[in-house]
C-alpha cells in the first residue's frame, strides 16, 4: 500500500466499497437482516456500557442487566398499556371503514375535487383494484415477524462478542486497507451510537406531545395513536406523513373540524420536532442532512423494500460515515490505531 499514491489508494477502497455494495444487492435480505442486528447490537451495547459505567459492573453482566431491563420493561408496558392499546387498535379497524366513507362524504359534498376522488374510490370498491391481494399481507406480516426474530437473536448474539466479530470481518480486508477499515467501522459505530440514542429520544418526544395533543382534543384511539406516531417516526418524512393522513382520517369519524384540529397537531408537532427537537439533539448527535435522509428512505426502499425503507437512515449514517473516512480523508491511519481497538 506504501509504494501505491494517494489516488490509487482512494481508488482501491472505492472498489472496496462497490464490491460491498454488490455483495449486499445479492444478499439483499440476509444483508437487510444482518444490518438490523449490527444496529440493534449498537444499541445494547452503548446501553451496557453506560450501565456498566455507573455501577461498575462487567460489561457482560451488564450487558445481561440491559437485556433483563428492556424485557421486564416492555413487559411492564403490556401490562400498563397492552389492554387499552388493544382496544383501541381494535376499535381502529372497524373505525377505519367508516373514517373513508366520512371522508368521501365530506369531499363530495364541499368540492368538485372531493367528487372526483369519491368517484374514484366507488370505482375501486366496484373492482377497479384487485382487493383479492390484501389477503397475501398476511404472509408478509408473518414474514416480517421472522425477520425481527433473526435480528434478535443476531444482534444479542454480536452483542455478547463484538470483538470478535469485528476482528473477523477485518480478516476479510486486505492487509494494507486493515488499519483504514479498522478506523472507519470504530467511527461508523460510534455515529451509529450516538444516533439511535438521538432517535430514540426524538421518538419519545414525537409519541408523548402527540398523545397529549390527542387527549387534549377528545380525539379517538388517542393513546394507539400516539404510540404510533412514535413509531412511525423512526422512517423520516414518510412515516409521519402516513400518521398524519391516518390520524385525520380517524378524526372524520367525529366530525370534519375535528379533522381540521388533528391535522393542524400533527403539523405542529412536526414542525416543533423539525426546528426545536432534532436541532437540540443533533448538537451531540450524528447530523443528516435532510435530502440525504430522503433519499435514503427511496434507494433502500427500492433496493430491500420495506425493511430498507425502515433501516434506511442508520444506513445512510453508516454509509455517509464510512464514505468520509475511507474516501475522502487522506492518508492511512497508523498502525497503532488497530492495536489501540
Amino acid at each position: 500500500m506504501g509504494l501505491l499514491g494517494p489516488f490509487a489508494r482512494r481508488a482501491l477502497v472505492f472498489w472496496f466499497l462497490a464490491a460491498l455494495f454488490v455483495l449486499a444487492w445479492y444478499l439483499t435480505e440476509i444483508a437487510v437482516i444482518v444490518f438490523g442486528g449490527i444496529v440493534l447490537a449498537t444499541a445494547l451495547n452503548a446501553m451496557a456500557r453506560r450501565v456498566s459505567r455507573l455501577i461498575g459492573l462487567p460489561d457482560t453482566i451488564a450487558l445481561a442487566g440491559v437485556v433483563i431491563g428492556l424485557v421486564a420493561l416492555l413487559l411492564l408496558l403490556v401490562w400498563l398499556l397492552g389492554q387499552q392499546v388493544a382496544q383501541q387498535i381494535g376499535e381502529l379497524r372497524s373505525t377505519l371503514p367508516q373514517a373513508i366513507e366520512a371522508a368521501s362524504q365530506w369531499l363530495k359534498m364541499e368540492s368538485p375535487v372531493g367528487l372526483s376522488l369519491s368517484e374514484v374510490w366507488t370505482l375501486a370498491k366496484e373492482g377497479g383494484v384487485p382487493w383479492a391481494r390484501v389477503a397475501s399481507y398476511a404472509s408478509i406480516a408473518t414474514g416480517g415477524l421472522l425477520n425481527v426474530a433473526l435480528i434478535a437473536f443476531i444482534g444479542l448474539y454480536l452483542a455478547v462478542s463484538p470483538g470478535s466479530y469485528f476482528g473477523g470481518a477485518l480478516k476479510l480486508v486486505p492487509n494494507d486497507l486493515r488499519p483504514r477499515v479498522a478506523t472507519a467501522f470504530r467511527a461508523a459505530g460510534r455515529g451509529l451510537e450516538k444516533w439511535l440514542l438521538g432517535q430514540l429520544l426524538s421518538m419519545a418526544a414525537i409519541g408523548a406531545l402527540t398523545m397529549i395533543g390527542l387527549l387534549v382534543l377528545g380525539a379517538p384511539l388517542a393513546v394507539a395513536l400516539g404510540v404510533l406516531a412514535g413509531i412511525l417516526a423512526f422512517v423520516p418524512f414518510f412515516g409521519p406523513l402516513a400518521f398524519g393522513g391516518l390520524a385525520v382520517l380517524i378524526a372524520f369519524t367525529d366530525s370534519p373540524t375535528l379533522a381540521l384540529y388533528v391535522g393542524l397537531l400533527c403539523l405542529g408537532v412536526q414542525q416543533l420536532e423539525g426546528y426545536v427537537i432534532t436541532p437540540f439533539i443533533q448538537r451531540w448527535a450524528v447530523a443528516l442532512p435532510p435530502v440525504l435522509g430522503l433519499l435514503a428512505v427511496i434507494i433502500f426502499g427500492l433496493l430491500f423494500g420495506i425493511m430498507g425503507v425502515l433501516l434506511a437512515t442508520p444506513m445512510m449514517v453508516v454509509l455517509m460515515i464510512l464514505v468520509e473516512k475511507l474516501y475522502v480523508e487522506a492518508g492511512p491511519p497508523s498502525e497503532g490505531h488497530v492495536a489501540s481497538g
